[in-house]
């Protein structure tokens, strides 16, 4: 029996299951590495994430040549089933082992192909929880709440933890951690790197293409890491100089900002040149080292974003069955607005966060929550034609990722099964967490007159529509005694206005402004 190797594109470290399991052989497989410009071209990609796997995918088959390893690279072929084929037959490989894929879609691929070869997924070691462990647990509860999970990941892996007890005398922070933004911040300066000749060479290769969507992803400046030495630099740069102040602000939204204290480390852990537990020892030994004069908020709020609500999305993901990608419990229709992908709206902040997103591939949570998914379900966006501009848009965004953060969390399409409540504000609360609002045409506190913020019609519009279903929602009933305060002539007012703005977003995206 002759094995080889397949590593997938997210799976860039030498630990990973397969590779590991070959390491345990007298010799070992030969290991294939493929770009597929087939897949590249599967949605309208940024292209910075599309120099980000690529160029990271290079280096990572130089690493493994320098390791030992046997490598088959494919640059920039069509598709996958030909080189894979190719390989296959010029090593008489009989059995193919592949680390088990994060996203269905992928694994669904790869048993569709129909090989001459047996397929071997091993199983995946990219988490911190197994998926049989995440579904031991699930399988003991009826509903799956993320601060159980947490909690219980803390005291499984003896996380800030002083024997059975949390750190501080308390599991969660969250409440210390949503200081809205006051004055000049003193932000801290984020690691880019330069591009080597390799990542160059990868940029070149898109610049000189016409396969690949151009008129407004924004392909240079490229600072992102490549590599796993990279990764590692900039984690250490981020326990060295924003770690302890990330807490306060992390919910902040700042004009000019783009990264404030977040830690930029989702698309490196997201292509596994990072372990997500090693970036949550890492934080937890930085504390300890520090505690004299950090804040433990500051650690356990990034903390609780990894081993929490990544390991918790990643966990729910891996349990949903293939119909949650279909789900809209709210059966919202309306199509994407254009200016998601031209960023040419009046709204400042949605203006501001889509501009970033089109220079770098990246937003913080809250940009990406209460912001873009915030706008989307409040004015009735079909939630898989969101699901799908977030998973082009973002640098970090994989099958996985999208799937449970934005149609389960942002856009509630699942009927509550991940979120306890639907995510929807006014512009409240991001006159709240922001500055952007006092750089816009649109006043914060009109809902119905001539100068109504849209997330304020829509806000209450949406509330209205969907009363019957939200009365179910606990949380709900507060906001929705509000709505039934409110003058029915007002009410009206703030519903024409909504209809009003699709109606005038439909003309225009019929006559293609």
């Amino acid at each position: 029996m002759t094995i080889g190797i397949w590593v997938l594109g997210d799976q860039l470290w030498q630990e990973q299951a397969a590779l590991q399991a070959g390491v345990a052989l007298q010799t070992r497989p030969p290991v294939l590495l493929i770009e597929s410009l087939e897949y590249a071209q599967s949605r309208p990609y940024h292209l910075q994430k599309l120099v980000l796997v690529w160029s990271a995918l290079r280096h990572f088959a130089e690493e493994l040549r320098q390791a030992g390893w046997r490598v088959t690279y494919y640059a920039q072929a069509e598709t996958f089933q030909r080189p894979l084929l190719e390989w296959i037959e010029a090593n008489q490989i009989s059995q193919l082992w592949v680390m088990q894929p994060t996203d269905r879609p992928f694994a669904r691929l790869i048993q569709q192909m129909n090989l001459p070869c047996e397929v071997v997924f091993q199983p995946s070691n990219r988490f911190i929880w197994t998926d049989a462990a995440f579904q031991a647990w699930a399988g003991k509860r009826k509903r799956l709440l993320m601060e159980d999970f947490y909690r219980e990941g803390r005291q499984r892996f003896q996380v800030l933890m002083a024997g059975e007890v949390p750190l501080g005398g308390r599991w969660n922070f969250d409440s210390d951690n949503r200081k809205p933004p006051r004055g000049k911040l003193q932000t801290p300066q984020i690691l880019w790197f330069q591009p080597d000749s390799t990542t160059q060479r990868v940029i070149a290769e898109i610049k000189q293409s016409d396969r690949y969507r151009s008129d407004y992803w924004q392909l240079e400046p490229f600072g992102w890491g490549v590599t796993r030495q990279q990764a590692l630099q900039a984690l250490d740069h981020f326990l060295q100089t924003r770690l302890s102040g990330f807490g306060p602000y992390q919910d902040a939204m700042v004009t000019g900002e783009a990264t404030l204290w977040h830690a930029l480390l989702s698309p490196y852990l997201n292509l596994g040149l990072l372990h997500p537990l090693e970036v949550v020892r890492e934080a937890e030994a930085a504390y300890l080292a520090n505690q004299d004069h950090w804040s433990l908020s500051s650690v356990e709020g990034f903390i609780r974003q990894v081993l929490g609500w990544r390991e918790y999305m990643h966990g729910v993901y891996s349990q949903v069955g293939e119909d949650y990608a279909s789900r809209n419990w709210f059966n919202h229709t309306h199509p994407l607005p254009e200016f998601f992908w031209t960023g040419q709206t009046e709204m400042n902040c949605l203006r501001q966060v889509l501009g970033e997103v089109r220079q770098s591939g990246y937003a913080h949570h809250i940009q990406r929550l209460m912001v873009l998914s915030n706008f989307a379900l409040i004015a009735g966006i079909s939630p898989q034609e969101v699901e799908a501009w977030f998973h082009a848009a973002f640098i970090d965004a994989y099958d996985w990722v999208m799937q449970t953060n934005v149609l389960g969390m942002g856009q509630f399409a699942d009927g509550g099964m991940l979120a306890s409540k639907p995510y929807a504000a006014s512009a409240n609360y991001i006159n709240k967490m922001s500055d952007y609002c006092k750089g816009c045409r649109y006043a914060h506190n009109d809902r119905s007159g001539d100068n109504a913020c849209p997330f304020n019609f829509f806000y209450w519009d949406f509330l209205h529509r969907h009363r019957d279903r939200l009365k179910s929602q606990g949380r709900m009933s507060f906001i929705l005694a509000n709505l039934d305060k409110m003058p029915p002539q007002e009410l009206e007012a703030i519903r024409s206005k909504a209809r009003e703005w699709h109606r005038l977003s439909q003309m225009q995206a019929n006559s293609g402004q």
